[in-house]
């Protein structure tokens, strides 16, 4: 069968690229044609277009770039009339999915999604459009059942969370050799640095995380590295001799990291599961997030935070974000009273998403859907 892919993200590009590996598991025909990465090609699909061209993050940003955008959606409805997929499956980047799913719907695609838009955090209106043009929604988070069911009569299926498989599917990483290769000290604990993925939101979020690298000399930091930018872009930012950088290895990076600081998004919940004590980071457009906080009424920000229901890692928010405030939160996850309770909490984080199968389990569905 034919499948035609949509994601415009780094985390999109990773759930991708295992489904398409799931699913050519259990449909050996299976062809692909998709909007994603590198991971996402690399399993065999056909790259139309690369998530580092598709993202815009914020109102602002999102505005400026208008004309590339609905330019991206025209020619994305044109290439998908061309190939005549026998199901469209849309991984969240719901502001550009859900206009494809609308038209594809009324062209009388099948309409799959796989990681739902976080419509419980904002714009919650959007179901109308889920329910109308999306025909099999595939959650991952435990509370979206409820939220889709309970709340809106809409079922979904929950697959359990991908990352799970990514992480546990790995290989593991020789921390002696990794150590190594990037020239870190032998002993000193690791601080992992994990920015985010777009230029925008780097430049702020480093400015902030390096201020507080001199207060803690008995550790190194490493800054890991997003795959769609070079080492030109981060060069500036590892002058201090005790600040290193490690490009598209997160994952190894993060299992042999002592703590980590780190950008809000999916990479909480990554170094939640590598069972890496952390504080989450956010400082954004003060536009953009003017609007933002008029809008999101959730407790929290981290995916962390959001399955347990309570604050078990420190979210550092706009003005928070500050040199002081880091350095305070980041001593409070290196003592080991607070890491043995925060080691607890990550266990059973673990057990509310479900176990491993999120990738086998979409897969499966969707065949048989088909």
């Amino acid at each position: 069968m034919k499948y035609y892919i949509i994601a415009g993200e780094a985390s999109g590009d990773l759930h991708g690229s295992n489904l398409m590996k799931a699913l050519k598991e259990q449909d050996k025909n299976a062809d692909f044609r998709i909007w994603g990465g590198d991971l996402m090609q690399n399993v065999g699909g056909t790259l139309v277009k690369h998530f580092k061209d598709l993202a815009f993050m914020g109102f602002v940003e999102v505005i400026s770039n208008l004309r590339t955008i609905l330019g991206n959606i025209a020619f994305c409805k044109k290439d998908i009339s061309e190939y005549q997929p026998d199901v469209i499956v849309f991984i969240d980047y719901p502001g550009f999915n859900l206009r494809i799913a609308e038209w594809a719907k009324k062209e009388g695609y099948r309409t799959h999604y796989y990681i739902s838009p976080q419509i419980w955090a904002w714009k919650e209106s959007r179901i109308k459009k889920i329910k109308r043009d999306v025909d099999e929604m595939y959650v991952i988070l435990p509370f979206e059942k409820p939220f889709y069911e309970d709340k809106h009569q809409f079922k979904v299926h929950f697959v359990g969370h991908p990352l799970i498989d990514a992480i546990s599917g790995r290989q593991q990483v020789n921390e002696l050799k990794f150590r190594s290769e990037y020239k870190l000290d032998k002993l000193k604990p690791i601080i992992a640095i994990l920015p985010g993925s777009r230029k925008q939101e780097i430049r702020k979020m480093l400015s902030v995380m390096l201020a507080v690298v001199d207060k803690f000399p008995d550790y190194q930091f490493v800054i890991a590295g997003a795959p769609s930018l070079d080492y030109e872009f981060y060069k500036p930012f590892v002058s201090n001799p005790n600040v290193h950088f490690v490009s598209n290895r997160t994952y190894d990076l993060l299992s042999v990291a002592y703590a980590a600081m780190v950008t809000s998004g999916t990479a909480t919940l990554e170094t939640a599961l590598f069972k890496i004590p952390e504080v989450v980071c956010y400082k954004g457009n003060w536009i953009s997030y003017q609007i933002a906080k008029r809008i999101i009424t959730l407790k929290y920000i981290s995916l962390v935070n959001l399955i347990m229901d309570k604050e078990v890692v420190t979210e550092l928010i706009q003005g928070d974000f500050n040199k002081d405030r880091l350095e305070e939160e980041l001593r409070r996850i290196l003592d080991q009273k607070h890491r043995e309770k925060l080691f607890s909490d990550y266990f059973e984080l673990e057990k509310k998403l479900g176990g491993k199968g999120a990738s086998e389990n979409t897969a499966r569905l969707i065949i048989d859907k088909l």
